[in-house]
């Protein structure tokens, strides 16, 4: 029996599908604690003091801020994990294999930014959450893509991927420039030392992973005391990482294999648990024509298919890169439809933008019911659009 319920959970693990399960289930648990009886004990869980001390370093956080600075690192380490594969020997290591999904990234970055800008135009209170719809959720959008099965050919998962990963590089990029607080000098030179010592162990040949997790902590530390996002120390850690080591083996890609289950299922969930909680008591459909829930919901629907598909189209046109063979123009519109599954990333994002309560539930409106009518209509469409080797086996009959 135990041995059964064991191999089922691995099954379960291996699936595509099933980290976008789990993330949805704890976006679900958090809104049924949130509307329920469970609302006080709910609350009372999110803002649980936590307190590290060592000496003169004390970091006191409540919980939530413990899971969006601190459990997120890891994620943002696992993403600087797969930008650098993905750079060196993958898909975008060559300007032709990069070019598509750069060009559609770029797009679904700056057109929901600025729908969401000129919605707010009005609101200049709203105006700091303008990279919120800019941001795509990968376990979620990959989630949904896996569930179409034989209806989504393989071209089209990887080139999502590649879309997603280019999106998170420009989330990063755009938290460093733009949703930094008061800088310390002091902590910025340390997190300097901590940068140089990564570097110089991957330039020495160090493979064994401890010392880089070490000094990724200490990293760490400096960062959330500079101002600086903290998330970002995951990244500059995972870049110092040896893809590959004089024996053959990949630390990297050794790294990227444990960690992903732990992130996919533990780090993101509950991620999403944290910050996925809207209330719903006195919600109105005015609340979503709300300048900023709007502005949000519509740059994730209708600027990410803009963006995304409107600018492969016209590249396409131009001659500046070229379709995937075996995918449809209506697949790569199905797909566009998909990277506007926000959720994850630009929840992040919200909360980083906004310190007023009433905002960020106003974010948490925009981006669920903007990141639900864009992976629906993804998916409807992936459904039923027609594909290229379908149509070929079609001529192939026999009459």
């Amino acid at each position: 029996m135990v041995a059964n319920v064991k191999t089922a959970l691995r099954e379960f693990i291996k699936q595509e599908t099933s980290a976008g399960i789990v993330l949805f289930l704890a976006a679900v648990a958090a809104m049924i604690a949130v509307n329920s009886a469970l609302n006080p004990a709910y609350l009372a869980f999110v803002n649980i003091p936590v307190e590290i001390q060592f000496g003169a370093l004390e970091i006191a956080k409540p919980l939530s801020l413990w899971i969006n600075d601190g459990l997120m690192a890891i994620f943002f380490f696992l993403v600087g994990l797969e930008v650098k594969r993905e750079i060196v020997e993958g898909q975008l290591s060559t300007l032709q294999q990069a070019s598509l999904p750069v060009v559609a990234a770029l797009g679904g970055m700056a057109i929901p930014a600025a729908i969401f800008v000129w919605i707010n135009m009005g609101s200049p209170e709203n105006l700091n959450g303008w990279a919120i719809p800019a941001a795509t959720d990968i376990a979620f959008a990959l989630g949904v893509l896996a569930l179409l099965g034989k209806h989504a050919p393989l071209s089209l998962k990887i080139l999502l991927l590649a879309i997603a990963i280019i999106d998170d590089i420009g989330a990063i990029i755009i938290i460093a420039l733009f949703y930094t607080a008061d800088v310390s000098a002091t902590s910025l030179m340390l997190a300097g030392v901590g940068t140089v010592a990564l570097i110089a162990m991957n330039r020495l040949g160090v493979v064994r992973v401890a010392p880089y997790i070490l000094v990724g902590t200490f990293l760490w530390i400096c960062v959330l005391k500079s101002g600086v996002h903290a998330t970002l120390a995951g990244v500059i850690a995972a870049l110092a990482i040896p893809l590959s080591a004089k024996d053959g083996s990949s630390p990297l890609k050794h790294l990227e294999h444990i960690l992903h289950p732990w992130t996919a299922f533990l780090v993101l969930p509950i991620f999403a648990f944290a910050n996925a909680g809207v209330s719903l008591a006195g919600i109105q459909v005015s609340d979503l024509m709300a300048p900023l829930a709007f502005g949000i919901a519509a740059g994730l629907v209708v600027g990410k298919q803009i963006g995304v598909f409107g600018f492969m189209l016209l590249a396409a046109k131009t001659g500046l890169v070229q379709r995937p063979e075996g995918v449809s123009w209506m697949q790569l519109y199905g797909l566009a439809c998909l990277t506007g599954i926000g959720f994850t990333m630009s929840l992040f994002i919200g909360n980083l933008a906004f310190v007023d309560p009433a905002q960020i539930e106003t974010v948490k409106l925009g981006v669920i019911s903007g990141s639900l009518v864009s992976g629906v209509l993804g998916y409807c469409l992936l459904r039923f659009a027609p594909s290229p080797e379908r149509k070929a086996q079609r001529h192939r009959r026999p009459n």
